[in-house]
Parts: structure tokens; C-alpha cells; sequence
């Protein structure tokens, strides 16, 4: 019997991200002005060692091969369910063997398709505790900057929470979880080693860092200054982090002209970046 998994993997192969199955209410698509950038169709493609790329030309979606099952970083826009499918088993992996899609915070364009891959894998989520609580609702927190966007997603029965610093195992591989607040309170990055024979490079796949929010909203009011200080917090922890190669949530802002940065300390120069724009956010607040 061919499975829903299977179908949905052809399908995406067959055709754009935002024509498949639109009757589904998991991958019916959201109508966001980035999608066709967001979505850009690129080749799934190996990072390093056993982890991979499974996402698009604007998102990205990591997959670790653990060798006792496979492990994704994100989820995308709703619509883009299939085609990571079908990513995965172009590279020759099977659907089916996702074992832990990992949460970098609970936006519809990183956990929109959370809930399509859950039911047609398997899987399980795995989320900070206050992303969790949003993935749950499928709405996005009271404290979030974005919030007057009111962004909705399809929201997920089962979350397995995990705290700051706890490690997961899986097969060869450990993922570290580490929180970076401040694009969202829930925000998490995740940090794991990838070999290829004797050599091994330190991978973070990093959560958004980018100081953005809805149309009123102050980072200078006293509830932004909260959120000012998570992404201080969250610089500092980015900053220790063994870093060798970063994956950032939205792929330009890696600071790479490709997918990924090599770049010397890539996550410093990645924290560099957002310090600029917040502060520069400020500035322009402080002058209106």
C-alpha cells in the first residue's frame, strides 16, 4: 500500500510548494507576501558529515542523520510540508524514520508545518517551554512583538518541552538545546557536532535574532525593554557557543552568500549583526 507520506512526497516533485493538496486544512497554504522567497525550490544538500539540508532558497531545514533515525530542525510555512518530504527522500532517507523535529520558535513560517509532519511521520516536537505553550495554540504569545500581526498556524496536540542546556540523544548524535530569547520568548537554538571521518565541525542551527515587530510596537517601552534584555541574554549565550558552521533560521541572515556560513566565528558575527539593528531600532525609536 502506497501511504499518505509517500503520496504527498510525489506530489512535491510534481509541482510548486503552494499547489499541493490544498483541500488538506494542515498544508493549506498561508497567503504571506515572502512566500515565493521564503519557498524558492533549491536541491536538498550535505552540510557536513551526516547533516544535511532539506529546506528552500529563503527557509532553511536541517536534517540530522543519527543513524537510529533522522532529526529536523523546522518546519516552514504549512505548504511546504511536502516538498521537505520529498527533499528527504531525494537524499535517500525515509520519511517515515523522523524521529524529533526540533522548534526554533513558534512563527508561522518556522512552525507552520509542524503539524502536517507530525501526522504524516510520526514524529515528535520538541520546543522550548514558552514556544510550546504558543505551538499548542497555534497563536503567537501576548508578550510577542509581532502580536498585532496575529499570525495563526495549525497548532500541535503533543510538545515535548525541553530546558535550556538539556541535552538530546539520539543514535550518534547529540543536540543541545540552548535558549536565545528575544525575537520571540520561546526562542531556541540548537547546537550539535557532525563528523566526517576524523574530522568534526561544530554545527548551531540559530533561531532568529532579528529585531523585528508589528506596526506600534516599541522595543524603548518598558515591556520592550524585557525583550531588549532577553536578546542581550541570548547574545551571550550565542557567543560562547562552539561554532565552526552556522544554519540561521532564515537563511540570509547567516551573513553567507550560501546556505550556511563557514565564515571565522560565524555565530559572533551573526550576534554583531542583531546588536546593530537593535540598536539602531532604538536610536529611531528614541527619535520619534
Amino acid at each position: 500500500m502506497i501511504s499518505r507520506t509517500m503520496l504527498m512526497a510525489a506530489a512535491a516533485l510534481s509541482g510548486p510548494v503552494s499547489s499541493q493538496v490544498p483541500d488538506d486544512p494542515l498544508t493549506k497554504p498561508l497567503a504571506v507576501e515572502r512566500e515565493a522567497e521564503w519557498l524558492a525550490p533549491v536541491n536538498p544538500v550535505r552540510v557536513f558529515g551526516k547533516t544535511y539540508l532539506v529546506g528552500f532558497g529563503g527557509l532553511n531545514i536541517a536534517m540530522i542523520d543519527t543513524g537510529a533515525g533522522l532529526i529536523l530542525v523546522d518546519a516552514g510555512l504549512p505548504q511546504a510540508e511536502p516538498r521537505i518530504l520529498a527533499n528527504v527522500a531525494e537524499l535517500g532517507f525515509r520519511p517515515r524514520d523522523i524521529k524529533y523535529i526540533l522548534s526554533t520558535e513558534p512563527h508561522f513560517d518556522h512552525a507552520g508545518g509542524l503539524a502536517a509532519l507530525v501526522r504524516d511521520t510520526g514524529a515528535t516536537v520538541i520546543a522550548s517551554p514558552r514556544a510550546a505553550q504558543a505551538l499548542r495554540t497555534g497563536r503567537l504569545a501576548s508578550d510577542d512583538p509581532q502580536l498585532a500581526y496575529d499570525s495563526r498556524f495549525p497548532p500541535l496536540q503533543n510538545v515535548r518541552v525541553i530546558a535550556n542546556a538539556e541535552k538530546l540523544r539520539l543514535g550518534d548524535t547529540t543536540v543541545i538545546a540552548r535558549a536565545t530569547p528575544g525575537h520571540t520568548a520561546g526562542s531556541m537554538s540548537w547546537a550539535w557536532r557532525s563528523c566526517e571521518a576524523a574530522k568534526c565541525r561544530s554545527i548551531v542551527f540559530g533561531s532568529s535574532l532579528n529585531p523585528v515587530a508589528a506596526k506600534g510596537y516599541r522595543y524603548s517601552s518598558p515591556a520592550g525593554q524585557t525583550v531588549v534584555a532577553s536578546f542581550r541574554r541570548a547574545y551571550a549565550t550565542m557567543n560562547t557557543l562552539p561554532c565552526d558552521i552556522l544554519i540561521t533560521a532564515h537563511v540570509e541572515q547567516s551573513g553567507s552568500n550560501g546556505r550556511f556560513a563557514t565564515t571565522p566565528d560565524p555565530c559572533r558575527t551573526y550576534v554583531r549583526a542583531s546588536q546593530r539593528a537593535l540598536a539602531a531600532r532604538l536610536k529611531t525609536e528614541r527619535r520619534k
